[in-house]
């Protein structure tokens, strides 16, 4: 995340020649300032910044959508992923409006300029929360599909421990070294983000790829007629039921997440007012990949579709060539979170940066401080995956929770406080719907999975 004031055109043409560190430079140089006043860098492409945005906001909570089919019934659920899309369009607009309307080029400097230094830190905590438990969690799922998972005592096999045996290689913490040194730590090295644009478009390939494989497969079965009509409304029977649809909020939510990304991704564009455009065609193809993956899950497993719905890919899925189509399934996925963890580690650097180091030279111009907080996060991050292999839980209760805080209630509530003057009545009634529902929906998510996990460790064995 940087902290910075946007310059004018004039002015930022001539920023090479400029060595000025104060505390309002960006934390990431734009364009030219960081090849020392040569012109190799002119700025990011329009289709490499859909690719970076696009692959920020899907991640492993594409996996999460068929259940959410499940509670709130095919027809209320792809509405609300198609509402939730509208709501993200609407929450960046109002955040990329006050930018422009402060002069700050970051999220960080917009709430720095609505709230002080303290609403600036909040966010960067939030940033901290919400990225490390998302990283920790794609690097456990990434193990858990290449080298199998135990859970109530009984052992899932791996896609290596299936096609190899068990050995010692494919043991879940070998794989994680090898994918964090091989694969993490040279992404994670670069110091621009558009130079992931050729992994973030194969990333997105990736999760096509799933969606392709997903789709195929409830075409043979509905063609043999093995798929029964999904229910298309939710079942609300009473009160308890009726507050269950509000937990799929959080995950709806949690899966538009990009805020973050944005103002960095502004940054480094050859035009930056393509910025609007590039945020309304990524949300356009992630909802669309999103609406399809959830229509062909929950098609394919109905009411047995698990939280991960990965997981429903690890049995024999009745259709020729199960085995092979399960591993393309798992094997894709795997290799799409871990092109998807660069783009979601860079701005988890740049906000610690900026929370360690607020004064500081721009994080890129300083090696040994560039290179020290990105070995401690990855190490961090790895010893998590290794040593907390069940932060699905901690990850709900935090994750989701600093996710809504960044995507609706930080933008709403700058947009509330309006220090320049530039809300409509319309923005302050949006912006109000925002904040009661991201509450209300995480207060009855944190209170249901809590009463949840209460009843299970309470209950006798």
């Amino acid at each position: 995340m940087t902290i910075g004031s946007l310059k004018p055109d004039k002015e930022k043409r001539s920023r090479k020649n400029k060595q000025v560190v104060d505390e309002k430079v960006p934390l990431l140089p734009t364009k030219q300032e960081e090849d020392g006043g040569f012109d190799e860098f002119n700025g990011a492409s329009y289709t490499g910044a859909v690719f970076n945005l696009s692959t920020t906001i899907v991640g492993a909570g594409i996996m999460s959508l068929p259940a959410t089919m499940k509670v709130l019934g095919l027809g209320l659920g792809i509405s609300m992923i198609v509402f939730m899309a509208f709501l993200t369009d609407a929450s960046i607009e109002m955040l990329l409006r006050f930018s422009r309307a402060g002069k700050n080029s970051s999220y960080g400097g917009v709430m720095n300029d609505a709230f002080g230094k303290y609403g600036r830190m909040l966010l960067q905590v939030c940033v901290l929360v919400n990225n490390i438990g998302v990283l920790v969690v794609y690097m456990i799922i990434i193990g858990d599909v290449l080298s199998g998972t135990t859970s109530s005592g009984i052992h899932h096999a791996g896609v290596l421990e299936g096609w190899f045996g068990v050995q010692w290689w494919n043991g879940r913490t070998i794989v994680l070294l090898v994918t964090t040194l091989g694969i993490f730590a040279p992404l994670a090295s670069l110091k621009r983000i558009d130079s992931l644009r050729y992994t973030s478009a194969l990333s997105v390939a990736l999760a096509v790829v799933f969606l392709v494989v997903t789709a195929g497969i409830t075409f043979y079965k509905l063609l043999s007629g093995n798929v029964m009509m999904p229910r298309l409304l939710p079942e609300a029977t009473d009160l308890t039921s009726i507050l269950k649809l509000f937990t799929a909020v959080p995950v709806l939510v949690t899966a538009y997440i990009c805020h973050y990304n944005v103002h960095t991704i502004e940054n480094e564009l050859e035009d930056r007012k393509q910025i609007r455009g590039v945020v309304r065609s990524s949300l356009a193809l992630c909802s669309t990949v999103y609406v399809m993956i959830s229509l062909f899950g929950f098609l394919l497993f109905g009411d047995a579709t698990l939280d991960d719905v990965l997981a429903n890919f690890d049995t024999n899925l009745g259709v020729p060539f199960s085995s092979v189509l399960s591993d393309v399934v798992r094997v894709s996925y795997a290799a799409h979170l871990m092109l998807v963890f660069p783009i979601v580690f860079f701005p988890l650097r740049l906000n610690l940066d900026g929370l360690l180091f607020p004064s500081a030279r721009p994080l890129v111009l300083s090696n040994i401080r560039f290179a020290a907080i990105s070995i401690g996060l990855i190490g961090l991050i790895f010893l998590g995956a290794n040593f907390i292999p069940s932060i699905w839980d901690a990850f709900q209760f935090t994750g989701a929770t600093a996710a809504v805080c960044i995507g609706f209630i930080f933008p709403a509530a700058v947009t509330l406080g309006d220090h320049h003057g530039i809300a409509t009545k319309k923005d302050k009634v949006l912006c109000i719907l925002m904040i009661v529902l991201a509450v209300f929906s995480n207060v009855v998510a944190i209170y249901s999975d809590a009463y949840a996990l209460f009843k299970k460790n309470g209950s006798p064995q």
